[in-house]
């Protein structure tokens, strides 16, 4: 028998275990559920949320990807987790913030998802002065993580106040 006729007989029982050990499509144990995902994106948001009602800027910045995009009203595009953190830092450093958000919707294709959703911002100025309360209107997109986990890429919002 010759090595070629050898290889050709031999190459199937060596590449089928090879296969079969690899996960079919929709298979792949670290893919979860849309359920599961949209769970995970929920407590991404009420951690977010959680975060900004203890004043903690890292504690929300480090929901959004190294690149993220936060789009806030009545300010240019701001790109990176530490310009994420800065921005909320001087809020945290002017206000006693409260924050009351939750997600109207949520939509998960594939590794990519967006949440949509209403806020309520109470904010009491720390060197006096009158309380402020806005509501707004916010969408955000989040990327599924090689760990498995969801951060936000996009984060924009704004109020639902008519502007002056």
């Amino acid at each position: 028998m010759t090595v070629y006729k050898t290889l050709l007989i031999l190459s199937p029982i060596y590449v089928f275990p090879l296969l079969c050990a690899c996960d079919a499509p929709g298979q792949n144990s670290n893919v979860t559920t849309s359920e599961e995902d949209i769970a995970a994106i929920t407590a991404v948001s009420s951690a977010r949320a959680k975060a900004f009602n203890e004043s903690d800027a890292q504690g929300i910045a480090i929901h959004f990807t190294e690149n993220a995009i936060l789009m806030a009203p009545g300010a240019p595009a701001m790109q990176g987790r530490e310009a994420v953190a800065a921005y909320y830092q001087t809020i945290f450093d002017a206000y006693e913030p409260v924050l009351e958000s939750y997600y109207e919707e949520v939509e998960v294709s594939g590794d990519m998802a967006y949440g949509r959703g209403e806020a309520k911002v109470t904010l009491t100025p720390k060197g006096g002065g009158a309380t402020t309360t806005s509501t707004s209107k916010y969408l955000n997109i989040l990327q599924r993580q090689p760990d498995g986990s969801w951060q936000t890429t996009h984060d924009v919002w704004n109020g639902n106040e008519p502007a002056e």
